[in-house]
């Protein structure tokens, strides 16, 4: 059995969702860093596995995948019995939960992804200079979003429902980052997703993906 490798860094907010992932279904994996800054996500082998040169790259057995989001959805199937069950059997609680995950890719992400990369990529991993004027427009956008989750969260515990789900799970990355800039102060005053954001963080799977950026 030529078991699960995944091909990425813990500082990827994509390789994270899926490491998270992992953790949560206590799957075994091996994982494979890629030094991004060598460029070694760009290099003809990486690129047979990612041919967008993007991490994660993801392999289980002879299956190939890429895209974060396509790699938990799989996870979460074909290790259903393991772990925390992250995917609903009922149709209808299913369905749920799949609003949910298209709400964080489609709303949640692009916008705290603009925001991670301006408050902590560019000044801490790039040496750049933050835009706070960009800052400023993402903020009001994020705000708006937050306001959804603030009342979904005040009828389920959780944005799928009432167990922590792959919903969940997704956001992850970019929060925890968010969480140790001046963003936090979005999440803080909407005390249904403050609530949210400090369960979801202090899962154990969670802190696993943490610790291996301490490596």
């Amino acid at each position: 059995m030529a078991g699960i490798k995944v091909h990425g860094t813990p500082f990827s907010t994509a390789a994270a969702r899926v490491l998270a992932t992992l953790y949560e279904k206590e799957v075994e994996f091996e994982f494979v860093p890629i030094d991004m800054r060598a460029g070694e996500h760009k290099k003809e082998s990486f690129l047979a596995l990612n041919p967008f040169g993007q991490v994660p790259a993801f392999e289980d057995g002879d299956l190939q995948l890429f895209e974060s989001r396509a790699i938990t959805q799989y996870i979460a199937h074909e290790y259903a019995p393991k772990g925390t069950p992250l995917i609903f059997p009922d149709s209808k609680k299913m369905a749920i939960l799949s609003v949910w995950t298209e709400v964080e890719a489609q709303k949640y992400d692009p916008v705290a992804s603009k925001l991670t990369f301006e408050l902590v990529i560019k000044p801490l991993m790039l040496g750049l200079a933050t835009d706070f004027t960009v800052v400023e427009e993402f903020e009001a956008k994020l705000g708006t979003v937050l306001d959804v989750y603030e009342a979904r969260l005040g009828k389920s515990k959780y944005l799928g429902g009432d167990c922590f789900s792959l919903a969940d799970l997704h956001h992850l990355p970019t929060t925890d980052y968010l969480m140790g800039t001046q963003v936090k102060k979005l999440f803080e005053c909407r005390p249904n997703v403050s609530a949210w954001v400090a369960d979801i963080t202090a899962r154990p799977a969670w802190k696993k993906v943490v610790a291996m950026r301490a490596h």
